[in-house]
């Protein structure tokens, strides 16, 4: 099988001009069929509150109501998606920005309320992997923001980390599919004050032990619970770092295996 790599960017490199920078960079040099992925909720908070409109947040999770799907679609599907897209262009990449929506690549559901009512919040239903090949196929690099829909018009606040993992169990399907989550620390770390201490192999028996003795905290937890997840539905390989793990130099990172 022809090997895929779905890589995901969060909102500190989004953030930071130079970063985003050498991280495109990165990400057009590499070699083979790739998809990206990214966020952008810092630079939302910021434009809603320039436009007057509170951001609530609970439990790291954006409470999304009309208002704010309206600046996440300018922020997510427009200014940061088509940014993103011209400087692929630039660097010789033919990439093409995409939300769920588009081409009817991924359809959520509205998540239902229970204890928090999280207003227009998708929870992903199903991935149109063979539209998304037919891109791949025609040599275009697909971009997709941290939006999807509903299938009946509505478009839905998408957790970014969730949209990676489930594109990347579609296209196994069709791929020899690997994951690339890019975030500012070097990878999984044994001791979170010293940021050199990667832990370079996660398996799930290791998971457990490290679970056990409290060396994970809990932001950690959901991202590697969806790293699982993702195995255990034909990913081949997850790995967790900083953007340089996608050079063949740097070896400190984290890469998750079943």
């Amino acid at each position: 099988m022809e090997k895929l790599s779905i890589i995901k960017i969060g909102g500190n490199i989004i953030e930071d001009e130079a970063s985003l920078n050498a991280f495109l960079k990165l990400f057009s040099n590499l070699e083979g069929k790739k998809i990206l992925v990214h966020g952008g909720g810092k630079r939302a908070t910021h434009i809603a509150s320039k436009l007057g409109i509170e951001s609530k947040m609970v439990n790291g999770r954006r409470i999304t109501d009309a208002e704010t799907l309206e600046v996440i679609t300018m922020v997510y599907g427009g200014l940061v998606n088509k940014n993103v897209v011209a400087k692929l262009q630039a660097m010789g990449t033919d990439a093409i920005g995409l939300t769920g929506a588009d081409i009817n690549s991924i359809q959520s559901d509205k998540r239902p309320v229970k204890e928090i009512d999280f207003g227009f919040v998708g929870d992903v239903k199903k991935v149109a992997n063979n539209s998304i090949d037919k891109l791949i196929k025609a040599d275009f690099t697909p971009v997709f923001c941290a939006i999807t829909h509903d299938g009946k018009g509505q478009l839905l606040n998408t957790n970014a980390d969730t949209i990676t993992s489930t594109i990347a169990v579609g296209m196994s399907e069709l791929y020899d599919t690997s994951i690339y989550y890019c975030f500012e620390l070097n990878g999984v770390l044994q001791d979170f004050d010293d940021k050199d201490s990667v832990i370079k192999h996660i398996d799930s028996k290791t998971y457990q032990q490290l679970l056990k003795d409290e060396v994970i905290s809990d932001g950690m937890i959901p991202k590697l619970d969806n790293c699982f997840d993702a195995l255990h539905n034909g990913v081949q390989k997850v790995h967790i770092g900083n953007t340089s793990m996608l050079t063949k130099e740097n070896e400190l990172f984290t890469t998750i295996t079943l």
